[in-house]
């Protein structure tokens, strides 16, 4: 699921990177093609001839007809051309700026033309026919580019349903095979996740080609070299916690099943993906950590080894024998159930407090939480009981009161 949502991302990051690459990689040649700006077109003729020039008035003539079409269908009003030595001056008004550059073009690729003056208005009021009119064809340009391209967008579909079933089927065969070797779980589910990832970006990248016959993989994978600095400022944190995920499963600090304690979070690893990884707490609840977090903060994994040391603080009376208590309190530990490796129960005493002298019992159990907290019951339960079989006292704190004044206990 979570190569799943990578490469959908990928996907993301393609189209989002698209526009600014397609510019990129085409700005050179639609400089060459790209028509004359207006400066160009009201610009002289490069070279001017001096025989068998055309009369203004045939030039004038001639434009008059073509200009009255274009009032006809909208495109001009109130255009009047005059002609001076050759030299087009254009009056009037344009509906768009792109019929003003289209007057002039046609002034000036007029025969014997050697300059035009380009004096026509744009019109700034709003037609609501024309806006209907420009909705109407973008809408129906769109429909008709859709059921073009139709054909095409199915089979892309078609070709991502297969790289789903192909990721499918290569993952399963690739976790067989990595069972087979023995490995670790974290570095399986690493070459497992990277596989899955590898298999969707091939497929997105063939659907791409099918979907939009002008691109190819060079050109998809060119667009994600030009836009990487944009893509690396808006998808920063994305990045950061993939790049942390790889170096978690590579370098294996914990793996599943391992109950990790990091800032106020303790629970137990359940999943490890690229971007998070999922944490069961110890109250049940399922916590999804940014990898990130785990990689840049402090990690205790608690059930790195097989057993752990328990501590706690044992206080007898100070009529007590400390040797006898200390003989007392060794045996009730090293006969608990829970408690692993009898030789390693280690009693020291360790203060005087103000109402007893404490022991530091220590003792090795389970590395889960559940283990140390059972064993911890079973323990105090256990001394507890052999303190009182052998009749030492566990005293509570206690204070005694000493008044110098004895006059304040006569009445």
């Amino acid at each position: 699921m979570s190569a799943l949502r990578f490469c959908w991302s990928f996907l993301l990051l393609l189209c989002l990177a698209a526009p600014l690459s397609a510019q990129d990689l085409t700005g050179s040649g639609e400089s060459a093609d790209e028509p004359a700006s207006e400066a160009e077109s009201d610009a002289p003729a490069e070279q001017i001839g001096v025989k068998d020039i055309a009369d203004d008035d045939a030039i004038r003539n001639r434009l008059e007809k073509i200009y009255a079409a274009a009032s006809n269908a909208g495109w001009l009003t109130g255009s009047e051309v005059v002609v001076d030595s050759g030299i087009v001056t254009l009056t009037g008004q344009a509906d768009t700026a792109e019929h003003r550059e289209w007057a002039s073009k046609v002034a000036r690729n007029t025969e014997d033309v050697v300059a035009v003056i380009n004096e026509l208005a744009l019109d700034d009021t709003v037609s609501l026919q024309n806006t209907q009119t420009t909705v109407r064809e973008s809408l129906e340009t769109l429909w008709s580019d859709f059921l073009e391209r139709s054909p095409l967008l199915l089979i892309a579909l078609i070709a991502l349903i297969l790289t789903y079933l192909l990721a499918k089927a290569i993952g399963w065969a690739v976790e067989r095979l990595l069972d087979k070797r023995g490995l670790r779980t974290s570095l399986k589910d690493l070459i497992y996740q990277l596989t899955t990832i590898a298999v969707w970006i091939v497929g997105l990248l063939i659907a791409t080609v099918i979907a939009f016959p002008g691109m190819t993989p060079a050109k998809a994978l060119t667009v994600l070299g030009l836009g990487s600095v944009a893509i690396g400022f808006a998808f920063k944190d994305i990045f950061e916690n993939f790049f942390a995920g790889i170096l978690i499963l590579w370098r294996y600090p914990f793996d599943r099943g391992d109950f990790i304690s990091c800032n106020d979070m303790v629970g137990k690893v359940e999943q490890i993906t690229i971007r998070n990884t999922l944490i069961r707490r110890l109250d049940g609840e399922l916590a999804v950590v940014p990898n990130a977090n785990l990689f840049k903060n402090q990690v205790d994994v608690l059930t790195s080894q097989p057993q752990r040391r328990v501590r706690l603080t044992c206080g007898v009376a100070y009529d007590e024998d400390v040797d006898q208590a200390r003989k007392v309190i060794h045996e009730a530990v090293a006969g608990c159930d829970s408690v692993q490796g009898k030789r390693t129960v280690e009693i020291f005493a360790q203060e005087f407090a103000d109402s007893s002298v404490n022991f530091e019992v220590a003792w090795w159990t389970g590395s889960k939480p559940v283990d140390i907290r059972r064993s911890r019951d079973e323990v105090v339960a256990a001394i507890k009981r052999a303190l009182d079989k052998a009749g030492i006292e566990i005293p509570f704190p206690y204070r005694t009161l000493t008044f110098k004044d004895e006059t304040l206990f006569k009445n």
